[in-house]
């Protein structure tokens, strides 16, 4: 009786292994294109952008208006708008998904180290309390990226303005 069990139990376990029929499918050929790759080219710096500012500039030129529930052929043009507590972008889209222009602006992120390294040599016993960070970018013309940081020493406050390279304006 035992040896009956235990040859029931093991064929139990057995059967449903053999059990299963793998279907082979051949799959329909996938192109990828990268519609906003100049943008992403463009914004991008040597040193790696603060997170929230990577984070929406990734989702800016991944977002296609033709997906959207707004999406019309007869229009040219679509402004959408990106929000996130850090920061927003204003995006003007072709009708083909193509970023044709941006404003971006971000409040209070990681400054490259450029621009703490240019401001810390220039005001030494100076801190930084705040700062804005402003993307502009044109299709034809690229990225101009600036910082305006707010700088305290003691009761004195100053403001100041660099490039992403740490160059005063």
């Amino acid at each position: 009786m035992k040896k009956l069990l235990l040859g029931l139990l093991a064929m139990g376990m057995a059967i449903p292994a053999f059990s299963q029929v793998i279907k082979t499918e051949e799959l329909s050929e996938v192109t990828v294109t990268a519609t906003n790759y100049k943008y992403l080219n463009n914004i991008a710096s040597e040193e790696p952008a603060a997170i929230p500012v990577e984070l929406l500039e990734r989702k800016a030129a991944s977002f296609d208006p033709r997906d959207s529930e707004y999406y019309q052929d007869d229009f040219d043009l679509y402004n959408i708008s990106f929000f996130i507590p850090e920061g927003k972008i204003l995006a003007a889209y072709d009708s083909n998904g193509k970023i044709l222009r941006t404003i971006e602006r971000y409040k209070d992120i990681n400054v490259p180290d450029a621009v703490k390294k240019a401001i810390y040599e220039r005001y030494p016993k100076w801190t930084m309390t705040k700062n804005i960070f402003v993307v502009n970018y044109r299709d034809a013309e690229g990225a101009k990226k600036k910082y305006t940081i707010t700088l305290e020493n003691g009761k004195e406050t100053v403001k100041v303005k660099t490039d992403e390279n740490g160059n005063f304006l």
